[in-house]
């Protein structure tokens, strides 16, 4: 039974009668009690099955003793940097400071540490010496083994070393973290959990684990980029939770076990998660500096699968959920939904009904069910498997109940589909219903870039795919009477992008007649694929080369080139023509992307004397009603 918020203080711990705390969770995240906040599922699930848990929310981390406003816990210290890497989360992609954290009270920025996990670990075995630390969550399970760090540009030791931690929980948690507090419990020391799947642990007797696949040491790593390339491709074929295999990585006289991921959830255990008695919002205490900004975005949105067997290279999801697809129950998101309809500001307006990709709520094929997913090859690139199941039933089905509830209004997805997937389809029922029920003027689809090198590194689809899309997606609005619009995401300077797929890209959406807002340019994050080619200027997958650009003013050239209409893009722009050998493009034809330097000034002063024309107009006009005032006083008089 839900009693309210987990403990924050001891004088919470006193009104719940609990003397010591079985586990206490310090999060770079402030505290949100909801289930799209990892923090809040693996508290919730550890009281579920009998544990009490207290949470120290963004702790100061230059004072020691704010790691013991609650005690030492019985168990375990568990360490989060929060729903985000902690170095995204303060960092943009050019290294500058983000001035917003949408994570903290108030968005305020600093009030958690660069590198978290690290720093909180290491807090902690200050002051607690022997007491089990656990650390988890996106930040620790992408930098479990020795992997690139962008921002201090070199590769780094596994965090379960820098941290001082005994144990990583990787992955989404659910299983590992249950098997170690179920271990604990029983008095096994947390040196002895070596078995546990989803988990990633060091030894000195690397005979301790004699079947594990031995990847380069991190000595080799750190100076050699092709044992790089090979250490991550070998993490990355043994990613799925029924082919996995161990893996040892060696620091010296110290090794680092991963063992392979925990098994997937069931749909009964997703459920089980997701029903929890979660207090759906943030803490009060934030009440008085206007609350945690991230609730807004999911607040009224819901979570109906996870994994994404999309394959795209950018995106550590592999990693980290995995590819196999796990559902929730039509039944579970339907009574999370109808407790939505009864909260004070709801509008009658589901934001989104998705996962990491929206239309995906079935494993890719019958075989993943049971023997997971393929190691060497992918479900949707550079072709559709011939296995693969494309059916939306299920989800319509699902957005039709939905739709159906008293107080709703309207449904919308958000989170994205996989455009790709819907073209397999061959019932077109999909997206009749999400043009005509489920947008709200505008869909967003990512296609990423249009030239095929490029694209082949993204792992996505080829251009084609999305132009067959747009094509249908605008007959069928056509056919409902609507008026919407598909708004791509677009990223420049990813791997394999040199500046002529860079104006091929340009050239695409001139002929389109689209200009995007926002452009985003690829952001090296830790394990994936993309950042692999960015810092080794390797495909792991094929050992080629593959050219990247890391200089910040080729990097600028790119992404002006996809906003080539803004007047500020000018200068990068030509530059990037003239570098490119594309002067075609620079001058009066329609074909053209800007008109030249001369011309461009020619406009610019006729201009300014079509302005000054007009002030002086404006200036006779004010003297001659000033003179008749005059005029009229003085007849008057």
């Amino acid at each position: 039974m839900n009693q309210g918020f987990l403990p924050i203080s001891k004088q919470d711990m006193d009104e719940r009668g609990i003397r010591q705390l079985d586990f206490v969770y310090v999060c770079g995240d402030a505290y949100v009690d909801h289930p799209s906040f990892g923090h809040a599922v693996i508290s919730r699930l550890l009281e579920a099955h009998g544990y009490t848990v207290g949470i120290i929310a963004q702790p100061d981390w230059k004072e020691d003793s704010s790691i013991s406003v609650l005690g030492e816990p019985r168990l375990a210290f568990l360490v989060s940097g929060g729903n985000m890497d902690s170095m995204v989360n303060h960092y943009s992609v050019s290294k500058k400071r983000r001035q917003k954290d949408s994570y903290t009270p108030g968005g305020v920025m600093g009030k958690r540490p660069d590198y978290a996990v690290t720093v909180y670990g290491n807090l902690i075995r200050r002051t607690y010496k022997h007491t089990p630390v656990i650390i988890g969550g996106i930040e620790a399970s992408l930098r479990r083994l020795a992997h690139y760090d962008y921002w201090s540009n070199r590769v780094k030791r596994s965090i379960l070393l820098d941290s001082g931690a005994d144990l990583i929980s990787y992955g989404m948690g659910e299983r590992s973290i249950l098997e170690i507090a179920d271990a604990l419990n029983a008095g096994i020391a947390v040196s002895d959990l070596t078995y546990i799947d989803g988990t990633v642990y060091k030894i000195r007797d690397r005979e301790a684990a004699k079947d594990a696949l031995v990847l380069p040491s991190y000595d080799e790593v750190k100076t050699d980029k092709r044992a790089f390339a090979e250490s991550f491709y070998t993490q990355y074929r043994n990613t799925d939770p029924f082919s996995g295999k161990r893996l040892l990585e060696s620091y010296g006289a110290v090794s680092v076990v991963q063992n392979p991921p925990a098994k997937p959830l069931s749909e009964a255990e997703m459920d089980e998660v997701y029903d929890l008695p979660y207090m759906r919002t943030y803490h009060p205490s934030y009440e008085k500096a206007g609350g945690v900004p991230a609730i807004q975005e999911v607040r009224f949105s819901l979570v109906s699968s996870r994994g994404c067997f999309g394959g795209c290279s950018f995106c550590a999801l592999t990693f980290h959920q995995g590819r196999i697809i796990q559902a929730r129950s039509h039944g579970s998101i339907l009574a999370e939904a109808e407790k939505m309809t009864h909260e004070p500001d709801f509008k009658g307006y589901i934001h989104d009904v998705g996962g990491p990709t929206a239309n995906f709520r079935r494993p890719a094929c019958e075989k993943q069910k049971t023997k997971g997913a393929c190691p060497n090859r992918q479900c949707l690139f550079p072709s559709p498997c011939k296995n693969l199941v494309a059916d939306h039933s299920d989800y319509l089905a699902l957005l039709r109940k939905l739709k159906a509830l008293p107080n709703v209004k309207k449904v919308f997805i958000r989170s994205g589909i996989r455009y790709d997937y819907v073209m397999q389809d061959q019932n077109r029922k999909f997206l009749e219903e999400l043009c005509r029920d489920h947008v709200s003027g505008q869909l967003k689809v990512a296609p990423e870039h249009i030239s095929a090198p490029v694209l082949e590194k993204l792992g996505k689809p080829p251009a084609e795919v999305y132009r067959r899309f747009a094509e249908e997606f605008k007959k069928m609005n056509q056919k409902l009477g609507k008026e919407q619009y598909l708004v791509p995401y677009l990223m420049s300077s990813h791997p394999g992008s040199t500046l002529k797929e860079a104006v091929e890209l340009a050239e695409y959406l001139r002929d389109l007649g689209y200009m995007p807002e926002q452009v985003q340019d690829f952001y090296p994050t830790p394990s994936t694929i993309s950042t692999c080619m960015y810092y080794t200027g390797l495909d792991p997958r094929t050992m080629q080369p593959v050219y990247v650009a890391s200089n910040p003013h080729e990097k600028a050239m790119q992404r002006a080139l996809i906003q080539y209409r803004n007047p500020k893009n000018y200068d990068l722009v030509y530059e990037a023509l003239m570098k490119a050998g594309r002067q075609d493009l620079i001058g009066f034809d329609k074909k053209c992307l800007i008109r030249p330097r001369r011309a461009r000034t020619a406009a610019k002063r006729k201009e300014a004397e079509k302005r000054a024309a007009a002030e002086k107009q404006r200036t006779q006009k004010k003297k001659k009603t000033i003179r008749n005032i005059h005029k009229k006083k003085r007849d008057k008089s």
